[in-house]
């Protein structure tokens, strides 16, 4: 799944959706400032532990002392559940940005957020778990983040609809996200897994993700 991920946001970004936002005929320089702005933006958010946490878990494979799940997840439960809720917001409204440009870029970016947000949280739910959350209440609290996406996709189509303009910049916002996610969290993943038998699948589905999103847009084009 991650490796299937990088393959769709980095071509979703790199080859429609700024494109697109380009070809809006809005100057330049003010979506390549966007797009700086963007990436330093989701650089900050990481600094202040508030777009996203760490997945590492005993068992992954990088030796960490037991009771390390614990420790993290009451460390960052509640904060987990804010930053989860916030950023599915934002999904939301990226998704409503992208319908409206296109419907095929709609799709597309549906499904590079649902490629990634299915392992993000799958190690939400287990991390709420460990900090002491019932199965219950973390999948309620859980469903309650992933419904501010809904939240958000309204909010973003009414909005939006009325501001055609701001398009173009919302969609290079969204592409800087995808490539920020991909570039910082998601390749070095990939990287720590070196061994050919690893290495192997990882180009393969790479190569599917960015197929996905070549095939899909060509076809509903």
């Amino acid at each position: 799944m991650v490796s299937l991920s990088v393959g769709i946001m980095l071509s979703t970004s790199f080859l429609h959706a700024l494109p697109r936002a380009f070809e809006a005929g809005t100057d330049p320089r003010s979506l390549f400032a966007c797009l700086l702005g963007g990436l330093l933006a989701f650089f900050l958010l990481e600094k202040f532990a508030v777009l996203r946490h760490s997945h590492h878990h005993e068992g992954d494979g990088h030796h960490h002392e037991h009771g390390h799940d614990a420790h993290e997840a009451g460390k960052s439960g509640w904060m987990i559940l804010i930053g989860d809720g916030l950023h599915n917001f934002t999904d939301g409204i990226l998704i409503a940005a992208a319908f409206l440009a296109d419907p095929s870029l709609g799709i597309v970016t549906a499904l590079a957020i649902i490629a990634h947000e299915i392992p993000q949280e799958v190690g939400d739910f287990i991390v709420l778990l460990n900090a002491g959350f019932s199965r219950a209440r973390a999948y309620f609290y859980n469903l309650i983040c992933s419904l501010m996406s809904v939240l958000g996709g309204v909010i973003g189509y009414y909005t939006l609809d009325q501001a055609n303009s701001l398009i173009p910049y919302v969609l290079v916002l969204a592409s800087s996200g995808f490539i920020y996610i991909a570039v910082s969290d998601l390749m070095p993943q990939m990287q720590r897994r070196a061994s050919l038998k690893e290495t192997i699948p990882q180009i393969i589905l790479v190569t599917a993700g960015v197929a996905l999103v070549l095939l899909m847009t060509q076809h509903l084009h």
